[in-house]
């Protein structure tokens, strides 16, 4: 319907009070349970493991995807490189990106240690709306206007309070879900369903969803390629209906588009051989004295105290480097070029 034939609404508290965690579910359960089985991270792993996984790309994916619902006119490419000049200068879409930036890092950092709370929330805020609000003493701060929340009128102080008191309870709730793909649903639309700041709702609800995710181990939520007529249609079925349907449609789609990107790109990083980071003293103990004392590789072996016995795997990780060993990749194990090209001129005696 036209703007102008829509009925006035208020807050309605219910939304949140009436939500038992784990016995209410505002996505369908199913597809709950579908997307976090397509998105974790296989295994036991520290919190925050998979966010660090793809870090790299996440802090261009969510930055842009997020500010561009915002209106920023950055392109992609554009964000790249601003990230790579790192330079803020007096451009607002700039500090916009950055500050999201930060907020993405600070997430990272410190979602595994403190979880999800209302300082976490509120720091969250402050970051991305830092030089961006009139007031800086708005940053982080839980607005107190008149406002008209389920047909009762609060004045300042009342309704500060009351905010307050809903985003408790929004974060409370959040931290008792069970399946973190319907946390970040919850933390997503009650967060800017409240609007407990002053500006910057929206964006700090997007960067909110994904701390249980993080928490989890699950594959982020970047709102890849969401367009900002469809994110507003899905936010004001919330705000005017309490009507989760539309929202639910977006977030399957773009948390399956998320689970596909990062998945290809965890993959592109392969994890470093356990043994090389195990026995890296010794071989390269092992390779100075073979290169450069010309010992044979068991007596390397032996001299390292690293026999198959005591340090499974080593002789043969040992035999592979010095195959590859060559000028250009021997300053790792303190070696000069011509020590190296002597020896291998030499016919890699080993």
């Amino acid at each position: 319907m036209p703007l102008g034939a829509r009925d006035p609404v208020t807050y309605h508290r219910d939304f949140v009070d009436a939500y038992r965690p784990n016995e209410s579910y505002l996505l369908p359960q199913r597809l709950a349970d579908e997307l976090y089985q397509a998105g974790r991270l296989a295994g036991q792993q520290p919190a925050g493991t998979y966010a660090r996984k793809v870090f790299e790309q996440l802090l261009i994916d969510l930055s842009w995807s997020s500010s561009r619902l915002e209106g920023n006119r950055y392109t992609l490419l554009a964000t790249k490189e601003l990230f790579e000049r790192g330079v803020d200068g007096d451009d607002t879409d700039a500090v916009m990106l950055l500050n999201h930036k930060r907020a993405i890092e600070y997430l990272v950092e410190g979602v595994p240690t403190e979880g999800l709370t209302t300082a976490v929330l509120r720091n969250l805020h402050a970051t991305l709306m830092e030089a961006l609000l009139a007031n800086d003493n708005a940053l982080g701060t839980i607005r107190g206007t008149v406002v008209n929340i389920s047909d009762t009128v609060y004045v300042p102080a009342q309704v500060a309070a009351v905010l307050h008191e809903m985003l408790q309870a929004i974060v409370d709730k959040a931290r008792l879900i069970k399946n973190p793909v319907e946390g970040a649903f919850f933390l997503w639309v009650n967060v800017a369903y409240l609007q407990p700041f002053e500006d910057g709702n929206k964006r700090t609800s997007r960067l909110a969803a994904n701390i249980p995710l993080m928490l989890y181990n699950c594959a982020p939520l970047a709102f890849l390629d969401v367009d900002p007529s469809d994110y507003a249609q899905a936010m004001l079925g919330i705000y005017e209906l309490q009507n989760a349907a539309a929202a639910v449609d977006l977030f399957a789609w773009t948390y399956r588009r998320s689970i596909k990107k990062y998945a290809v790109v965890k993959s592109s990083f392969a994890s470093p051989d356990p043994r090389r980071l195990r026995y890296r003293p010794a071989l390269e103990e092992a390779v100075r004295m073979i290169v450069l004392e010309r010992q044979s590789a068991a007596a390397a072996v032996e001299g390292v105290a690293h026999t198959e016995d005591k340090a499974p795997g080593f002789a043969a990780l040992l035999a592979e480097t010095l195959q590859s060993l060559g000028e250009y990749n021997c300053a790792r194990f303190r070696l000069t070029s011509t020590a190296t090209r002597e020896w291998v001129e030499a016919g890699r005696p080993m």
